[in-house]
């Protein structure tokens, strides 16, 4: 299978994503990214398959998982990844980027404002824990930031009624739906399922973990 670039993810994004734009983020992931300790130095030469094809597989327009239009949460969001390369690859999204350290979340402002994503995408400086429960977003996100039976603790109160948390996961996703059944017992979620994206186009599939949330607010 060919090593994933730039020129393998444009023609699949929707149309009015900016390669351009991709690009200049690869760029700040190569650069700032690493320098600020976000990206370890051997992951630059990686970052098309390993950190943003990961990202952008999950919203693409096949599988469809995340609707057009949606408000998105990104937990833990670290260098933006996924929330930052799913702005840019869906240019219909308004994302949050959550971040509660000051290091990561001044590395997001600047390249929010580089990226010129300004009026589509916010940075909260705050634990998802912290965030008051008045605010809810269509789908809540994050990658690589804890068990999912903790991360669904976080996450699912963030989560409006009739949406859903993707929680984007390795190769022990089944091993760690399997220790959250109790978890997603107490939060009452709905039916939990594993989504694989990009295996058509990448040797390292992203494994989805998808978690939708109750139609109906439960006290």
């Amino acid at each position: 299978m060919a090593v994933v670039s730039r020129e393998t993810l444009q023609p699949l994004l929707p149309p009015g994503a900016d390669a351009a734009q991709l690009q200049a983020y690869h760029d700040l992931l190569a650069d700032d990214g690493v320098r600020l300790g976000l990206i370890g130095p051997r992951e630059s030469a990686r970052l098309w398959d390993r950190h943003l094809g990961n990202a952008l597989w999950v919203v693409l327009p096949e599988p469809g998982l995340v609707p057009t239009g949606s408000s998105v949460a990104d937990v833990g969001s670290g260098a933006g990844l996924p929330g930052l390369a799913w702005a840019i690859g869906r240019p219909d999204l308004h994302v949050t980027l959550i971040e509660p350290l000051l290091r990561r979340s001044t590395f997001l402002e600047r390249a929010v404002a580089q990226l010129a994503l300004d009026d589509r995408v916010e940075v909260l400086r705050s634990r998802a824990e912290d965030v008051p429960r008045t605010r809810q977003w269509d789908v809540v996100t994050a990658r690589a930031v804890a068990p999912l039976d903790r991360l669904l603790g976080w996450t699912v109160p963030l989560t409006r009624p009739g949406g859903m948390v993707l929680a984007l996961k390795g190769a022990a996703a089944q091993d760690e739906l399997q220790a959250a059944r109790p978890a997603m017992g107490r939060l009452r979620t709905g039916r939990a399922r594993i989504e694989v994206c990009g295996g058509d186009y990448s040797a390292t599939p992203t494994r989805v973990v998808v978690v939708p949330r109750s139609p109906i607010e439960r006290g």
